[in-house]
C-alpha cells in the first residue's frame, strides 16, 4: 500500500477538496511536479493548469486550478487557489471565448491592454479547456 498524504485545495470561496491520496501532479511556475509522500518541504507558486491526484482507492481524479501557492511539509500537501473547478464543472464555450478573447487582447500592440493579465486569462482558458 502506497503511503498517504493529506491533500488540502482551497479557494477564497471554500474547501473544494480535502482527503488523503497518494500522488499529486500540478504544475508551478517552475515547471511540472509530482509530489508523493515523505517528501523534503516545498513552497512554490502555481500556475493555471490541471492538477491530477491519485486516491487510495487507485482512482485518478482531475481538478482545475488557478493560480495559486502550493505547500509540502509534513505528507500535508496545501494548494490555495484563485480558483478550482471539477471537469464536469467547467463550461468549455465560455472557457473558448475567453481564450479568443485573451488571444486577440495580446495580438495587439496596444499600451492599454494589461499584458500580464491577459497571459494570465489566456492560461486558464487554456487550463480549463484541457482539464475537461
Amino acid at each position: 500500500m502506497a503511503a498517504k498524504l493529506k491533500l488540502s485545495i482551497l479557494t477564497p470561496e471554500k474547501e473544494f477538496f480535502i482527503g488523503e491520496v497518494t500522488e499529486v501532479n500540478t504544475e508551478t511556475t517552475e515547471g511540472k511536479i509530482g509530489i508523493l509522500a515523505n517528501r523534503s518541504p516545498l513552497v512554490a507558486l502555481i500556475k493555471p493548469t490541471s492538477t491530477s491526484f491519485k486516491e487510495e482507492n487507485g482512482t485518478t481524479k482531475k481538478v482545475f486550478t488557478s493560480t495559486g501557492v502550493v505547500s509540502v511539509d509534513n505528507n500535508e500537501v496545501r494548494m490555495l487557489c484563485d480558483a478550482a473547478e471539477w471537469p464536469e464543472d467547467i463550461d468549455v464555450r465560455r472557457a473558448e471565448e475567453a481564450k479568443k478573447r485573451a488571444e486577440q487582447k495580446l495580438s495587439k500592440q496596444d499600451s492599454s491592454v494589461d499584458m500580464r493579465r491577459a497571459e494570465l486569462a489566456l492560461q486558464r482558458a487554456i487550463a480549463r479547456i484541457k482539464t475537461k
